[in-house]
């Protein structure tokens, strides 16, 4: 699995890749704004994780809705999901900050199922999905 993380705290980011490339995903790249996402996107990405708050802003939101539309299946993480309100439309859901390695992993695990339309495992317990 292709797997994009959209996240500006460096280490984070780096922990997050870890569990991600021990689980056999390939990281795409870890973009830390908005510019650096889209660009990200023409690599070809099967999954994104993808904070709110970047190195330019309240972008998360708009760079999960365009992920939503490339085609790539998204879940935010972030300290802050009450600024997604009722969620991002087409986008999974939410995993609050901080997530620890097993959640990250789980996580992968359900998201992989979504994308390729595998038997449905369990998914993290604080995952709130969107309804929509």
């Amino acid at each position: 699995m292709r797997v994009l993380i959209v996240e500006d705290e460096w280490l984070v980011a780096l922990e997050i890749q870890n569990v991600l490339e021990d689980l056999g995903h390939t990281v795409v790249a870890i973009a830390a704004d908005a510019r650096k996402a889209r660009e990200a996107v023409a690599m070809g990405v099967d999954v994104a994780l993808v904070d709110l708050n970047l190195r330019d802003g309240l972008t998360g939101p708009g760079i999960g809705a365009e992920l939503v539309r490339s085609g790539a299946t998204v879940m935010f993480m972030t300290a802050n999901p009450g600024q997604l309100g009722a969620g991002v439309p087409g986008a999974i859901g939410v995993l609050p900050k901080p997530v620890e390695h097993e959640e990250v992993k789980q996580a992968s695990i359900y998201l992989e199922a979504v994308r390729f339309g595998q038997a449905m495992p369990k998914p993290p317990s604080r995952l709130r999905e969107f309804t929509h």
